[in-house]
């Protein structure tokens, strides 16, 4: 994709994931229009740090659970800058067991109003400014707690309502690529534990027990959790160079999901007694 005079909508863009990807994307030349809602205490340092990009950008607040707002966002970036040719969906609530207790209905009614609702509802007003562009790209932000739930290691940090509106955001994903083909890609970015979401750089992972802690580093792969480099990294790669990907989804979890199972030993096949060839009774 050229980046020349192309717009990128980064949602969730205050701090952390949302703030690194938009700032990836200036820094690549798109025109960039950020989102927020809470955490107005880093509105100043996401100003700052956008002030030292010679690249257009806006920032804007909108409470995307007010579905009612939502189409507001998309003609104030249309009414800027005159299109939209990218849509990163990076919008969450929720998880964390350890920090919010058990359920309530307003906890899963926040869930999944921000981490799935808002996600449709900015895509359907999106959609005819992402088709126009004529090579739109869609990414959708979602997490590993689709697939894991609340299991192992990370039952203190997904739950069931976060878990199940992840899992509903790569059906999403697929039948969003149908929608927009074939001039509108969209694919996912499935997170595992990355620093500052549900990691070392959150609240909750300092709720944490150090055992507790360890378990999810062991059941890891690589042996750490995710940075917003490694996230930002996947990003770029979905908007610039894969132009004949679409309805995928890119797992970025440090091999968290397959870290559970152990590969077992192949035996000796000079031990008779462990060996057995396969066409010998």
């Amino acid at each position: 994709m050229k980046t020349e005079n192309k717009v990128a909508l980064v949602l969730g863009s205050v701090k952390g994931i949302g703030k690194g990807i938009g700032l990836a994307l200036s820094k690549e030349g798109f025109i960039v229009a950020l989102n927020y809602f809470d955490w107005e205490e880093k509105l100043d340092e996401l100003k700052h740090d956008f002030s030292e990009i010679d690249s257009q950008y806006i920032i804007t607040r909108t409470n995307l659970m007010k579905t009612d707002k939502i189409q507001g966002l998309v003609d104030k970036v249309i009414g800027r800058f005159g299109r939209l040719d990218i849509l990163i969906n990076n919008i969450e609530r929720g998880g964390w067991p350890v920090v919010h207790g058990p359920y309530t209905c307003d906890q899963w009614d926040l869930e999944v109003s921000t981490t799935l609702r808002a996600k449709q509802w900015v895509f359907e007003c999106s959609l005819p400014y992402l088709r126009a562009s004529g090579d739109g790209v869609v990414i959708n932000i979602s997490s590993i707690a689709g697939m894991v739930g609340r299991s192992g290691p990370v039952s203190y940090i997904f739950n069931e309502g976060y878990s199940a509106a992840n899992r509903g955001i790569s059906l999403l994903t697929e039948t969003w690529a149908r929608l927009g083909a074939p001039n509108v890609r969209v694919n996912e970015i499935m997170l595992g534990i990355i620093e500052t979401r549900h990691g070392e750089k959150t609240r909750g992972w300092g709720l944490l027990t150090d055992a507790q802690k360890e378990a999810i580093i062991d059941h890891t792969l690589v042996k750490r959790t995710g940075t917003i480099e490694d996230v930002v990294k996947a990003v770029c790669f979905l908007v610039k160079d894969a132009p004949f990907m679409t309805g995928s989804v890119l797992r970025i979890d440090g091999g968290y999901v397959l870290g559970g199972e152990k590969v077992s030993p192949m035996p000796d096949p000079y031990k008779r007694d462990s060996f057995q060839h396969p066409l010998e009774g």
